[in-house]
């Protein structure tokens, strides 16, 4: 948070964050994604989150890309990549019923 709120200081229209939930409790990087969505919100920061909390990430993104090897993978509405059984199955270790 000390290291967002760092980077906040001096009102930047982007916002780099690498793994910010990276060591923190469930807790805690619950406030730390809930931060991050209130600064776009109100302050309309746009914001570069390269993470690998998939699940929470693409909850409060607009927009993913998955990468593979350095490259992007799979680019997508945030929407569209929640809902994609692949990105399930590969990614979130999520199954439905039909064992995708």
């Amino acid at each position: 948070m000390c290291a967002i709120a760092r980077g906040m200081m001096a009102s930047p229209k982007l916002l780099i964050l690498d793994e910010p939930s990276l060591g923190l409790s469930p807790k805690w990087m619950d406030e730390t994604f809930a931060l991050v969505q209130r600064i776009n919100a109100e302050l309309g920061t746009t914001i570069l989150l390269v993470e690998q909390n998939v699940a929470e990430s693409l909850e409060v993104s607009d927009f993913g890309y998955v990468l593979q090897n350095g490259k992007v993978a799979i680019p997508g509405p945030s929407e569209n990549l929640i809902s994609d059984p692949f990105i399930h199955k590969a990614y979130l270790g999520l199954y439905n019923s039909n064992g995708v």
